[in-house]
């Protein structure tokens, strides 16, 4: 096995709804929201993180292939490929998928299988707002979150109920994607890249999904790849 390339893959997110990717953070702070976005600490603008590309995109990945009753939801690894040895096609994508997102090897794995598969293929970045938007939105005097709120309605009193608010990235917000890919021996892997990328245009980023959060539109600056992904049918799934 050989390393013949590393290709970056660049390009824009553009949110089509609100995203709502949570900090973790449990203090609460006067005037404040109840569910703050996550943000960076030196400049406190809201980025999407590379691990939450990584791992969604990894999940739909493992539920299209029907991997995920097989590993009990957890994520894909090696000791799970002689699960479905049996079955030609889920094999080959559990192996692309530990190929493409990695596996952490436990102690006796065989070696031969190791050497096969190799090291990780993809590296996904963390997405900073794009410049350009963000000098937009200083000189509209908008600001680079919004307040949501919401609330439960009492089914037989019509009245709302447990008032709460989250913080969101407003529709419209555009951040910086990257990801690199490790080409080895001239492989191709791009179709089950650009299958992944589709899937999360399709099913969105971070939370509350079901309340229309997250709708993401995927755009990439090579011609090719975009073209790809606009024309990229997924015959059970869109």
């Amino acid at each position: 096995m050989r390393l013949t390339n590393v290709t970056k893959i660049e390009g824009t997110i553009t949110l089509l709804t609100g995203l709502h990717i949570g900090s973790g953070n449990t203090e609460m702070h006067i005037g404040g929201t109840d569910n703050p976005v996550i943000k960076n600490p030196i400049t406190q603008e809201p980025y999407i993180p590379g691990s939450s590309i990584k791992g969604k995109m990894r999940s739909l990945l493992e539920w299209e292939a029907g991997l995920v009753g097989i590993t009990d939801g957890k994520p894909v690894a090696f000791e799970d490929l002689s699960k479905v040895q049996a079955d030609p096609q889920t094999f080959k994508e559990a192996k692309t998928i530990i190929r493409l997102f990695g596996g952490a090897p436990k102690p006796g794995t065989d070696e031969n299988l190791l050497k096969e598969i190799g090291p990780t293929r993809l590296a996904f970045w963390d997405c900073n707002l794009n410049e350009k938007w963000v000098a937009e939105m200083y000189e509209r005097n908008l600001l680079l979150t919004e307040t949501k709120m919401e609330n439960t309605i009492d089914r037989i009193k019509g009245t709302a109920e447990h008032p709460r608010n989250t913080e969101r990235v407003p529709a419209g917000a555009k951040f910086d994607f990257a990801i690199s890919l490790r080409i080895h021996d001239d492989e191709d892997y791009s179709d089950t890249l650009i299958r992944g990328l589709r899937l999360l245009e399709i099913t969105g980023l971070g939370g509350s999904g079901s309340r229309g959060y997250g709708k993401i539109a995927i755009t990439l600056n090579d011609s090719e790849l975009q073209q790809k992904l606009q024309n990229y049918d997924l015959e059970n799934v869109a």
